[in-house]
């Protein structure tokens, strides 16, 4: 059986990330939605559906993409959240044409000064058209690289919001 990596189909897959940042903090950018165009190679941005501040379990969205050569595919999916815990896990899923499709799931788990971010996807159901596709585009292969795109921007992001704090509290153990 070959290895996950080398799938040449959607089923699951995910890629994670050593971050040196908290738990919370970087469960706040991804949980963030429509900030998620800001490190994501694929989505370009998320609305939320009503007035949402904090997603919860049940928030729903459209999620906007652009795949494809110079990213000239463009298209929406309605999603769900189904897990909002903070600073541990953040999962939600995208339909498609109206049935439940791909989950994506955030796991966050703090290692010391630093925190190891997974992020993964479950196909649960795609139409046939997208099956067949699957082989000839390796939609796998883009999926795999997209996430570790998504974790390093991630990364830097987080490590960028979280570096004033870690800078004054270096300077506080001087004095």
């Amino acid at each position: 059986m070959p290895l996950k990596n080398q799938r040449w189909w959607l089923t699951e897959d995910e890629v994670s990330l050593e971050i040196h940042a908290p738990a919370d903090l970087l469960y706040d950018l991804v949980s963030d939605l429509p900030r998620v165009g800001e490190w994501s190679p694929e989505c370009e941005g998320v609305d939320w559906e009503g007035d949402v501040t904090v997603p919860v379990a049940g928030t729903t969205f459209v999620g906007h993409n652009a795949v494809g050569p110079r990213r000239r595919i463009r298209y929406s999916r309605h999603g769900e959240v189904l897990v909002a815990d903070r600073g541990r896990e953040f999962t939600f899923i995208t339909d498609e044409g109206g049935r439940p499709s791909t989950m994506w799931r955030y796991r966050f788990e703090p290692r010391g000064d630093s925190t190891l971010v997974t992020e993964g996807y479950e196909v649960r159901w795609i139409p046939v058209w997208a099956r067949i596709l699957d082989i000839p585009l390796n939609r796998h292969k883009e999926l795999v690289a997209n996430m570790a795109t998504t974790l390093q921007n991630l990364r830097s992001a987080a490590e960028a919001h979280d570096a004033p704090t870690r800078h004054t509290q270096s300077e506080e153990s001087q004095s």
